[in-house]
């Protein structure tokens, strides 16, 4: 790969799923793990990134994503759409069996060199999404948080939202945040060119160990 390149998500396909680790497919190359409630419109973001209205399910009824669904950019470059989490009508016990794989994935997963974590604007910073914060904060791991569904509020009022998410999380220097709207499909490039960052311009010393500077 190229430093300089930029990737083409518009030729992502869908690869496999997997319903825990052992599933997943091995455990190299790159890949970038989009995060959210099962509100956030995570199946919608990634649909608007890859120009798609099929390649991540959608749905009306939330919590309809189960499985670590993989998809391949290119070679040895992947995107994961992991389970939503908390609106989903499934049995608690389900629910937990859910978290549990996904926890499994975020914490033994060495491909793994980016969380994207999307966010209801009208509902920021929930307790999912700190904990998913306070995860990739200790695991010194980049995390790009998209505060969806900008098209809900107004412009000054979304962006509002934005500038106090950004000062709260200013003592994060691997944490970034936008605004992103599937429906406008405003953000897609932004989002992209941080795709870009993370596969392609992190330094590796040895295949699966990155070197994160900090974030401009």
């Amino acid at each position: 790969m190229s430093d300089t390149a930029s990737l083409n998500y518009r030729q992502a396909s869908f690869f496999k799923s997997a319903a825990k680790l052992s599933q997943c497919p091995e455990n190299e190359g790159r890949e970038v793990a989009f995060a959210g409630r099962s509100n956030a419109g995570k199946s919608s973001a990634l649909n608007a990134l890859t120009g798609s209205n099929k390649l991540a399910r959608t749905s009306k009824t939330p919590g309809r994503t189960q499985l670590i669904n993989f998809f391949q950019v290119q070679d040895d470059v992947f995107l994961v759409d992991l389970p939503g989490y908390g609106y989903a009508k499934v049995p608690e016990a389900m629910k937990k069996e859910w978290q549990h794989h996904m926890t499994d994935y975020l914490e033994r997963r060495d491909a793994l060199v980016g969380l994207v974590l999307l966010m209801d604007i009208r509902h920021p910073m929930k307790e999912f999404d700190q904990m998913m914060l306070n995860w990739s904060v200790s695991a010194n791991l980049p995390l790009h948080i998209l505060l969806t569904k900008a098209d809900k509020l107004k412009q000054g009022a979304a962006k509002q939202v934005l500038n106090k998410l950004k000062q709260d999380l200013a003592r994060f220097p691997l944490v970034s945040t936008q605004l992103f709207s599937s429906l406008k499909r405003s953000g897609v490039d932004q989002l992209a060119a941080k795709l870009d960052e993370w596969f392609l311009a992190l330094e590796f010393d040895d295949f699966g160990q990155e070197q994160c500077g900090e974030e401009e």
